[in-house]
């Protein structure tokens, strides 16, 4: 795949899990944004539990996991770290392991539960390990340098709003929606970004192009 595939795949990525979120939710007049968990929409007793677990983490991580190998493709320079690819590849494929073992949250100690948790949280440990990482690759291109400082901040984010349930215990689940959506802005971003790169090539061998015309009409 190019360039400009692994992109709208990374634009997709947001859309589609937020698509799920929004339709699911929307029909369950019970489930409630501020004190219920996003893996509530499929934990082992909820309608439509396979549906989300699919739509919302299994072809979510599926698609986080391929556009990790373009984003890397085209950044990476010679002998660069592989953290970067790791990180973000990882953090697909343990999404994918929350929503193969539903949540079991009326018995935590389940070893159903235990993987859905392993799984959550290791997506988003091995995200903080590839976009902080990142920001290394970054400054190392010109065209990647000025997205450090936008993809640092959506990290950050993600980490000072995981803090919301001790802040706000009585809204808990308000926070880890927040901290989702700073997480695929991250990927939507630098999503974007690859996009308008095959632009920007577009417009660099169109100038070339009219330039070496120019020549030939001049000799």
């Amino acid at each position: 795949m190019n360039n400009k595939s692994y992109a709208l795949i990374g634009i997709a990525i947001p859309v589609v899990f937020w698509t799920a979120y929004i339709t699911l939710s929307a029909i369950r007049p019970e489930y409630s944004l501020l004190t219920k968990a996003i893996s509530e929409l499929g934990s082992v007793d909820a309608p439509n539990k396979w549906l989300w677990n699919f739509c919302g983490y299994i072809l979510t991580g599926t698609l986080i996991s391929i556009y990790a190998f373009g984003l890397y493709k085209n950044m990476a320079v010679k002998n660069s770290s592989k953290l970067p690819l790791y990180g973000i590849l990882f953090s697909g494929l343990f999404m994918i392991i929350s929503g193969i073992f539903p949540g079991d949250f009326d018995n935590k100690q389940s070893v159903t539960m235990l993987l859905h948790t392993i799984g959550s949280f290791g997506s988003y440990i091995f995200f903080l390990l590839g976009a902080l990482s990142y920001v290394k690759l970054m400054n190392k291109t010109k065209f990647w340098k000025n997205a450090k400082t936008p993809t640092l901040i959506f990290t950050y984010l993600t980490i000072v709003f995981g803090a919301w349930a001790f802040v706000f215990p009585e809204i808990p689940a308000l926070g880890q929606r927040i901290v989702f959506f700073f997480y695929f802005s991250w990927i939507f971003y630098t999503a974007v970004k690859l996009h308008n790169l095959n632009k920007n090539i577009l417009n660099s061998d169109s100038i070339k192009g009219k330039t070496i015309c120019q020549i030939k009409k001049t000799k």
